[in-house]
């Protein structure tokens, strides 16, 4: 699954439609996608917001969708681009928060990149690369 710094919503879609629409994709049933989609949904407390289109969400509304349309198929990698980048920092925090429950929730591996150090408080490995190449591990 991946989540993009600036969300990537199909903006014709309800959020309920954007995490639907991997499902699609990937051929299940009707009735597994729905309970999927509000399981979610509920999980990224957003079940009242499911019939909004993303130019109503808030910026970290529209960010938890991603999240959840990035697991909808269940991966076993999760893959986050500056996942708080557009966020402010409380906003930002609460995404955190929710990137590391639905990785443990689903036993999903989390490789996270950002430029923000604050981000690795969720964490259990840290790289930094430096100049196309990793360097050491911060102290």
């Amino acid at each position: 699954g991946y989540v993009f710094q600036s969300f990537h919503l199909l903006p014709t879609l309800t959020a309920f439609e954007n995490v639907e629409l991997p499902g699609q994709l990937a051929g299940l049933e009707r009735s597994e996608r729905e309970t999927r989609v509000e399981a979610l949904l509920r999980k990224v407390g957003l079940s009242h917001r499911s019939r909004h289109l993303p130019s109503a969400l808030s910026g970290g509304e529209r960010q938890r969708v991603a999240l959840a349309r990035a697991v909808m198929n269940r991966p076993k990698l999760l893959l986050a681009d500056e996942p708080t980048g557009s966020l402010d920092s409380v906003i930002g925090d609460q995404v955190l928060d929710l990137l590391a429950d639905v990785s443990k929730t689903f036993n999903i591996a989390l490789l996270l990149v950002t430029h923000d150090h604050s981000c690795t408080r969720i964490c259990d490995r840290v790289l930094q690369m430096r100049d196309g190449r990793i360097a050491d591990a911060p102290a």
